[in-house]
């Protein structure tokens, strides 16, 4: 279960990262009760979510593109300082009283830096252990992001508290440092790096085509966005399935709990398979629909334990499968679209499932929304049933893209065995 801890670079890895993700919770729930405070407006709070978040959908694949081509580990130690000195500028600001608009700018940038923090790191995480141990590493992270989180959230809390909000992003300031210490500790001559982008295939035009010429990987997208736009958001089902802020509170703890439990389930594995991912979002979309039919909190909060730890596995499955079934070079890039992906899908699904829940009611919107999931589910299952090139034709005309070739052999996503063609075309490149 804990095989990349085996690793002396990923231990330094990892503590490093749950200090950091610690840091992040501590300052968001900051950030959150401050703006809340000073606009009375849970309508501003989504204005800051967005702020963080609109940045990775518009330039995520120029990120990207940065990541598979520059030094990450530059990469990683400039976003992190800025990170740092944005948090320190925060808890400066609201420690002066400064008005709401300077901190959506400073929000807004902190989720600019982000943008290109973000697949540096996944780039760079990659390297501190084998390709085989990948997939555990990924889930190990998960776990150590769901008890990050747990950690932020009780102390931020407490903190705020005795301390005041600019103590937390001061924390947060701090924790910084532990990435960028672990970063230039961490010994090179044990790390296992990944190919470069031949010349022709470099630049955000050539990710792009890469992930258009693959059938299963706009299918993997498209599902992502499904499951994380319809089936994730629960932050906002729960808040409009609770009647006071106290079972939204219990309901958090549970759904972090369950987040931890799906981190060490999906890191007790050999493997994580696409066949994992669409059984386990099968099951989950089919306990979201229980969870609106279920009566009383306490059979909700049953129900949702297991929706959480489900929704990490699928996340961890799908990270690893795109790392792991990508050309190297691409590496980046492909995190990059993952990730925009993800705030897509927040950014569109949080407010839909909300005017869903005050025009049909809480229960009825998870039922929906969990036949919707399934149905996606089924689809794609049926989809990346076929053989490669069937696939790919219908991936593009249900996505309404003109259709391309399917990827040659020896493409990570093309066929296992080479066409049987003449020898004459089979160098022609397409």
């Amino acid at each position: 279960m804990f095989r990349a801890l085996r690793s002396r670079n990923y231990r330094r890895w990892a503590f490093a990262d749950l200090i950091s993700v610690t840091g992040s919770w501590m300052q968001l729930i900051g950030l959150n009760w401050v703006v809340l405070d000073r606009t009375g407006s849970a309508t501003s709070v989504g204005i800051s979510v967005l702020l963080g978040t609109l940045p990775s959908v518009l330039l995520g694949p120029w990120a990207g593109s940065l990541a598979d081509r520059l030094p990450v580990r530059r990469i990683i130690l400039a976003c992190q300082a800025l990170h740092a000195v944005l948090a320190a500028v925060l808890a400066l600001v609201v420690w002066q009283g400064a008005s709401i608009t300077v901190v959506f700018a400073l929000t807004f940038a902190a989720g600019l830096v982000s943008v290109f923090d973000l697949p540096a790191l996944g780039r760079f995480g990659a390297q501190v252990v084998p390709r085989e141990d990948l997939g555990n590493a990924v889930a190990l992270g998960s776990v150590l992001s769901s008890t990050g989180r747990i950690l932020g959230m009780s102390s931020a809390a407490v903190l705020a508290a005795a301390l005041g909000s600019p103590a937390l992003f001061l924390i947060n300031s701090v924790s910084f440092l532990a990435v960028m210490g672990a970063v230039m500790t961490i010994r090179r001559a044990e790390l296992h790096p990944l190919a470069a982008s031949p010349a022709d295939r470099v630049g955000v035009t050539a990710g792009l085509r890469y992930v258009a010429a693959s059938g299963r990987l706009l299918l993997l997208f498209a599902l992502g966005f499904t499951l994380s736009s319809l089936g994730r958001n629960y932050q906002v089902t729960m808040a409009a399935m609770s009647p006071d802020a106290t079972v939204y509170g219990l309901l958090s703890t549970v759904f972090a709990i369950g987040t931890v439990v799906g981190g060490l389930a999906a890191a007790a594995r050999r493997t994580l398979t696409v066949r994992l991912l669409l059984v386990v979002a099968c099951v989950t979309s089919l306990l979201q629909v229980t969870s609106g039919l279920v009566p009383g909190m306490l059979g909700f909060a049953i129900v949702l334990l297991p929706i959480a730890a489900g929704a990490v596995v699928i996340d961890t499955t799908m990270s690893t499968r795109i790392q792991l079934d990508t050309a190297d070079g691409m590496r980046g890039r492909l995190l990059a679209v993952n990730s925009a992906v993800g705030a897509a899908a927040g950014a569109v699904g949080a407010p839909l499932l909300g005017w869903l829940c005050e025009r049909i009611g809480a229960p009825e919107t998870l039922v929906l929304a969990g036949v919707l999931t399934l149905l996606a589910t089924v689809f794609a299952a049926s989809v990346l049933a076929a053989p490669a090139h069937r696939r790919t034709a219908l991936a593009h005309r249900v996505l309404r893209r003109p259709h391309q070739p399917a990827p040659p052999a020896g493409h990570p996503h093309g066929p296992v065995r080479p066409a049987k063609r003449p020898r004459r075309r089979a160098r022609v490149r397409v």
